[in-house]
């Protein structure tokens, strides 16, 4: 069961968005849950220069099934010109949270 489901990682530059965007998944059913890191520092190469910026990250929990959506949903929503948009595999995990993760997406 763990190789169903990702993490989904996106960062922002404005917590009002953030929440927005966290908020609407879960309603959608897109994500079982989001988290929201309120603050992050990024470190990035933009236009030939190295910026330093202060962001929010999203982490997004979701299924394979569901990444395509999630991803059309983050970009149709997002700020940025190229969002970030990472999936990273669930490999392993408590069997009781992966199992109330399952009953979280329909």
């Amino acid at each position: 069961m763990p190789n169903d489901f990702v993490l989904v990682l996106c960062s922002f530059s404005d917590i009002a968005e953030a929440k927005s965007c966290a908020k609407e998944l879960v309603k959608q059913n897109l994500a079982g849950c989001v988290n929201v890191i309120k603050e992050v520092t990024s470190f990035y190469q933009w236009d030939g220069e190295l910026k330093e910026d202060s962001e929010c990250l999203l982490v997004i929990k979701t299924t394979r099934v569901n990444y395509e959506n999630v991803e059309l949903f983050l970009k149709a929503n997002h700020s940025y010109d190229v969002p970030e948009i990472i999936a990273v595999p669930i490999t392993q995990g408590s069997e009781a949270y992966l199992n109330w993760l399952d009953s979280a997406i329909i």
